[in-house]
């Protein structure tokens, strides 16, 4: 199937434009949906962080205190990379299952680190969702009430915007008001359907 890699840095949108590309017939793949549904209560896979990161992160009922990992890898990039080993994978093999699976003209894989974890092979196109790293930081504040050492550590460990831009075939500019996202998707959307019609 036809795919295009969404991505774009934490705060930048991603999630806003890709139920924007659902609502117009395009299939959906995200990632961090994905690992969301990997790491619910009773899923083997809390089972083998709590094993790799300490029991303290998993809670009565096998509820995973998702904030108290995102501090741990946060801190300290090699148990990042730890995790990562862990999710990724089953995350690549999801979205492989997705785009298997079709149903729809197109499908939007939305992977915030796609730059960073080398899967781009995975579309044919990549849109990356921009916005200067100041608005980016204040959306973040905002949205998750993280502190400003938080927001740091996450930039950190993302590809520079600079870097983001260079990989990018298409980009959506949300520097402005949510209300001009609408006519820059259908635009996208409609050269995606003529892009994904001509690859058949």
């Amino acid at each position: 199937m036809f795919a295009i890699a969404l991505t774009g840095g934490i705060g930048s949108g991603k999630s806003t434009v890709a139920e924007l590309f659902a609502a117009l017939g395009a299939g959906l793949s995200d990632a961090d949906a994905i690992a969301h549904a990997l790491t619910a209560p009773g899923e083997p896979l809390v089972a083998e962080i709590g094993a790799e990161f300490g029991p303290g992160l998993v809670g009565p009922g096998d509820v995973l205190d998702r904030a108290a990992l995102r501090r741990l890898v946060f801190a300290e990039p090699d148990l990042r990379r730890r995790l990562e080993a862990l999710l990724h994978p089953r995350i690549r093999a999801r979205m492989l299952q997705d785009l298997a699976a079709g149903g729809a003209p197109y499908m939007v894989l939305v992977i915030p680190l796609l730059f960073e974890t080398g899967q781009a092979d995975l579309a044919d196109r990549v849109l990356v969702v921009d916005l200067p790293e100041k608005e980016q930081r204040q959306r973040v504040q905002r949205r998750s009430g993280l502190d400003q050492t938080e927001i740091d550590r996450i930039l950190a460990s993302q590809v520079s915007r600079a870097e983001r831009l260079a990989g990018a075939d298409d980009i959506i500019d949300n520097s402005g008001p949510v209300a001009a996202l609408g006519p820059a998707v259908a635009a996208l959307h409609r050269l995606y359907l003529d892009l994904a019609n001509r690859a058949r």
